[in-house]
């Protein structure tokens, strides 16, 4: 991630405050709710584990068994499932069960995009 242009010259901020009223009515009729921002706050916390991220990032390119993620990320089983149970639990995978085998995927397109997008800022 690029570090430039951090360091606080001051010329970052007004040097006179004057809102400007329209703006900021017209920004503030779209913002969401206090409780939309408590949820997509804990939403983006689960992609704030790199073991997480990696089994999206998985999950991106094919619907995988748990065996087959602990065997492509060299974690043991209790590690994955843990993780697992996690990202199900907030809706970001879901499992079919095949036989004996559960394999997963993630729950939808948005997912797959919002792993994407970050990697692609953060490549920038």
């Amino acid at each position: 991630m690029k570090k430039d242009n951090l360091e606080n010259k001051n010329d970052d901020v007004c040097e006179v405050f004057d809102s400007h009223e329209d703006a900021v009515a017209r920004v503030k009729e779209r913002m969401p709710s206090e409780d939309e921002y408590s949820d997509l706050s804990e939403f983006f916390k689960i992609f704030g584990n790199p073991t997480r991220l990696k089994i999206i990032s998985l999950l991106c390119v094919e619907d995988l068994c748990v065996c087959d993620i602990c065997e492509a990320l060299e974690l043991n089983q209790t590690t994955v499932s843990n993780q697992l149970r996690i990202l199900r639990a907030n809706n970001i995978v879901k499992y079919q069960k095949e036989g004996k085998m559960a394999r997963y995927s993630l729950t939808d397109l948005h997912i797959e995009m919002i792993y994407k997008v970050g990697l692609e800022h953060i490549l920038e």
